[in-house]
């Protein structure tokens, strides 16, 4: 299917974009090496309004690679126009659409990001599987406030301790267990977490469940989109925190409200987390 939307506002040439979505963590993507775009953060704003514009959780940038022995350079941005580090979900979508495009025809893709390089590999069934990096527990890493590094932080939120986890996977996630992610109060403590004093750059946050050794429900609500249907990283994070805690295993089902992640770590710090997980384009059109 074929969609195109005409925006009178802007005078520049129509952009060329897909819709694509992973576990309903909703992407435009674009492919600016051969075309030109600006991504002014007014313009993003426009594009990811759910009414006006063509609505997304995250605006997924195509570009050439800036360094040596890399195949692109992967840029994010959140619907607030801000660009941010890391997007496990997107990382996913970038893979599937470089090769749909027949901009690579490898399914072993290494991929530059504002937080490092990492690899992706298309599997079959449209499933897509990404190194991750190194999870980061240092506190400046996020960064975080805390004078020093521990498994486990109390943090005061409005007028209430919690005890939270927190790791960079490229971006900044605190984990915060529940009892219930369905009762959990993620718009509340989501929203001030993410703005939290003890963040000076903001955090994403995961209202984390253990099930078992081998399965955990995940809310996360999202640095610059709120609450989103799933998110990769913040699988990661959770997934990695509770395996630090010695909760889970090496191998986790990451169930969020738009569906599963398989996350897979071996509890080592100089170890890669593993995420794998469908990428699905949605439609094409142009803006």
């Amino acid at each position: 299917m074929s969609v195109q939307i005409v925006a009178t506002e802007f005078a520049s040439q129509p952009v060329k974009f897909t819709k694509m979505q992973g576990l309903g963590n909703d992407f435009m993507v674009i492919d600016a090496i051969h075309q030109s775009v600006q991504l002014e953060a007014t313009k993003i704003r426009e594009w990811s309004d759910r009414n006006f514009g063509i609505g997304f959780d995250q605006l997924l940038v195509v570009e050439k690679p800036t360094q040596d022995n890399v195949d692109f350079r992967y840029r994010i941005f959140n619907a607030d126009g801000s660009e941010v580090q890391q997007c496990g979900n997107g990382a996913r979508c970038f893979a599937r659409f470089v090769y749909d495009k027949g901009l690579t025809d490898k399914t072993e893709i290494t991929v530059e990001t504002a937080s490092g390089v990492i690899v992706l590999y298309i599997e079959a069934q449209g499933f897509v599987r990404v190194n991750m990096g190194l999870p980061n527990f240092e506190p400046s890493s996020l960064p975080f406030l805390a004078e020093t590094q521990q498994e486990e932080y109390a943090i005061n939120v409005l007028g209430e301790t919690l005890l939270i986890g927190a790791v960079s996977m490229g971006n900044p996630h605190a984990v915060l267990p529940v009892d219930d992610v369905k009762t959990a109060p993620v718009e509340k403590f989501g929203k001030a977490l993410e703005s939290h004093p003890m963040f000076p750059e903001r955090v994403n946050v995961g209202f984390a469940q253990k099930i078992d050794k081998t399965h955990i429900r995940l809310r996360v609500y999202e640095r610059g989109a709120a609450e989103t249907l799933a998110c990769g990283t913040g699988a990661c994070a959770a997934m990695v925190v509770l395996r630090q805690w010695q909760q889970v295993g090496d191998e986790v089902t990451v169930t969020l409200p738009g569906g599963d992640l398989l996350i897979q770590w071996n509890g080592e710090k100089d170890s890669p987390v593993w995420m794998s997980g469908p990428a699905v384009s949605v439609f094409e059109g142009e803006i």
